[in-house]
């Protein structure tokens, strides 16, 4: 499982350390670990041109000593200043004494200032625009607010190269805690973070401006809490996690899983839940509502009744919301029962408040950015900005676990523990009726017994690979690479996905 930690708790472990060695010497490990990605990004290092973009602090310092690594193996380095006076002064004499330069600069794109030191009359953009990787050093994980005027030019310069943009523990502009981008942030092909990572690099829309990741050990882990701020399940976890039935079992013991979804307008809406919960491992799904014919004809092992809910059977959890309309009757019986619950679509902006909160049974909410951001009463851009801060503020207000889809997705409890972070997907998921595949799995993960953090973080995984396998997906996450994918297909994908985590493949 990949953790990641808040600023406060990253730097009382990193004080603690301090503490037992030698002056410097955790900076020197960040160094070189930095320095060995860069120059594994360089390939070769001699005669290659690198330039460190140099703020005040140790993130800069980072930047120097990996400098001074790359400038002793053949590497021309140059060191641009955004903050002479507050420059970590060891590491730019330990930079200048390797055979790298330096150079201040005034806030002009195309300007230095008078301290440069043996970069001849080379401007800052054509050392940028000639180099072959750029180091973001401007600011570490103690920074707040987006890209101040002096570094904005220099980080649309990089951004515009044909440089590998490696920013150090974080891209400059980007929260450290949340992901939150205020302002301009660099836009990092690399990040490379150090001992832990931090909740800004996983979520979006810091999670889009750091690129790849690589964490580095530099003896952090130990004195790290158990709990960690932010999760994400890897393979490995999710295998675990998945039901798997006993020899003794039976559909009923599998448990049994309820969805009331679609109407007479929208049946596609049903159909599409019930295809995601027939591969969620629950043992049988039944259905209730109008589009039962249309249920019945795409899968006939489904248990189908015209409702209403109370009457269509015993079940270990509910679905209920894709698609039903205006028919809040529906909603309220599903969300008076003593089951887990899977609140979805329409029944989100049909549920009551106090009525979720009043149930004693699980409840699992899943709405995107917009409909949480009328949940929570505020503009769509303020849940899209603040990811992680929306997700847990709406598990705290309606007391239930909250799947937030997006580009990354989160689930939040309301007992305040680890929030998870989803890392698989692509962006072609964003098409109708994947949100109903998603909550008939996860839907069914309940009624076979995960509880509702496990089930919303399981089936947003599982999605996310039957979305990137649907669609050829063959770049990083969240890249636009592949084909347009229907719902049907991703919920066709889903048993597929499943042998492969189950299997370790």
């Amino acid at each position: 499982m990949r953790t990641a930690y808040r600023v406060e708790t990253v730097r009382a472990a990193e004080r603690e350390l301090m503490a037992r060695l030698p002056e410097g010497v955790l900076m020197q490990r960040a160094a070189a670990g930095l320095a060995a990605v860069c120059a594994g990004l360089l390939g070769r290092v001699y005669g290659s041109r690198v330039v460190l973009l140099v703020g005040s602090g140790d993130n800069g310092g980072d930047a120097l000593y990996a400098g001074v690594r790359l400038a002793r193996r053949g590497a021309g380095v140059t060191a641009l200043l955004l903050n002479p006076e507050r420059t970590h002064a060891a590491g730019l004499a330990a930079l200048r004494a390797a055979g790298g330069t330096a150079r201040h600069v005034d806030g002009g794109a195309g300007r230095s200032g008078a301290g440069e030191s043996g970069a001849g009359a080379e401007s800052v953009e054509a050392l940028i625009r000639r180099a072959d990787l750029v180091v973001d050093g401007i600011v570490g994980i103690g920074g707040s607010g987006g890209l101040r005027s002096a570094a904005r030019p220099l980080a649309e310069l990089a951004h515009a190269s044909d440089a590998i943009v490696v920013a150090v523990d974080l891209p400059s502009g980007v929260a450290a805690d949340t992901g939150e981008v205020p302002g301009e942030a660099v836009q990092a092909d690399v990040t490379v973070t150090f001992g832990a990572h931090k909740p800004g690099l996983l979520i979006d829309p810091g999670h889009a401006c750091a690129g790849t990741t690589r964490l580095i050990d530099i003896g952090l882990g130990p004195l790290l809490p158990d709990r960690p701020d932010l999760e994400a399940l890897q393979h490995a976890d999710v295998a675990a996690l998945l039901p798997r039935p006993a020899a003794e079992s039976d559909k009923y013991r599998r448990g049994v899983v309820g969805v009331v979804a679609g109407s007479a307008r929208y049946p596609g809406a049903a159909v599409l839940a019930v295809a995601g919960a027939l591969h969620g491992g629950a043992g049988a799904v039944r259905y209730a509502g109008p589009a039962g014919d249309a249920v019945i004809a795409r899968f006939p092992e489904t248990l189908v009744s015209a409702g209403p809910p109370a009457k269509a059977g015993r079940v270990q959890a509910w679905v209920v919301g894709p698609g039903v309309g205006e028919d809040a009757e529906v909603v309220d019986e599903v969300l008076a029962s003593d089951v887990p619950v899977l609140v979805d679509a329409d029944a989100l902006r049909l549920a009551q408040r106090g009525a979720v909160r009043a149930r004693t049974a699980p409840t699992l909410l899943t709405p995107h950015a917009g409909e949480a951001a009328a949940l929570l009463k505020v503009d769509r851009q303020e849940v899209e900005s603040a990811r992680l801060d929306s997700a847990r503020r709406l598990a705290e207000q309606y007391g239930a676990t909250v799947l937030l889809k997006g580009s990354t997705t989160l689930v939040a409890d309301p007992v305040g523990g680890p929030v998870r972070v989803n890392p698989t997907g692509t962006s072609w998921l964003a098409t109708a009726g994947s949100g109903d595949v998603l909550s008939g799995l996860a839907g069914s993960l309940l009624a076979a017994g995960l509880d509702a953090r496990d089930a919303g973080a399981v089936a947003a995984y599982l999605h996310g690979l039957a979305g990137r396998a649907a669609a050829g997906h063959g770049g990083p996450v969240g890249a636009p690479v592949g084909a347009p994918v229907g719902a049907a297909e991703v919920a066709a994908m889903l048993a597929g996905v499943w042998r492969d985590v189950a299997s370790g493949e």
